[in-house]
């Protein structure tokens, strides 16, 4: 089995990233450090409800709602992976990152350490839900470190 000491984990609480971040704790020992990216994609940032919010007041309320509820899953993520990753005494960390989630992940992993990369497959069709656009050829010309692909989970 591959052994490493700095773990790039990309997930952001999709049923995907669940099953990346199990694979990722099974290469987690005492040494390891489990860095754990979560991407808030920009695409949020333009959501304003324009076309049927009609003043300047209702649109910033709207925009304020929308990044709490934002803050709040990402804070429950965060709570999470804290708990167990403390259960099974994972040093772990967290960063929090706003843009496109390619870009980031290439940013992160550029920056290292980073022995190992693993992030969730995409979302199949007959599935309703977030799709992460993380996962595309660009990753594999510009990451070089080995990337594990946790596959989807079967019901």
């Amino acid at each position: 089995m591959l052994k490493v000491k700095h773990i790039l984990l990309a997930s952001h609480d999709t049923d995907g990233a669940h099953a990346a971040e199990k694979l990722a704790y099974t290469f987690c020992n005492t040494d390891t450090i489990l860095h754990h990216l979560i991407v808030v994609p920009d695409f949020w940032k333009g959501t304003m409800g324009d076309d049927w919010l009609n003043n300047a007041s209702t649109r910033e309320t709207f925009g304020n709602y929308l990044e709490s509820q934002l803050e709040q899953e990402v804070r429950a993520h965060i709570k999470r992976m804290l708990q167990e990753t403390g259960q099974s005494k994972i040093t772990y960390e967290y960063e929090i990152v706003q843009g496109k989630p390619t870009e980031c992940l290439i940013t992160c992993a550029a920056k290292g350490p980073v022995d190992l990369i693993v992030m969730g497959s995409h979302r199949p069709k007959a599935k309703t839900g977030l799709n992460s656009r993380m996962l595309d050829d660009s990753i594999f010309r510009e990451i070089h470190v080995p990337l594990l692909v946790a596959p989807y989970p079967h019901d």
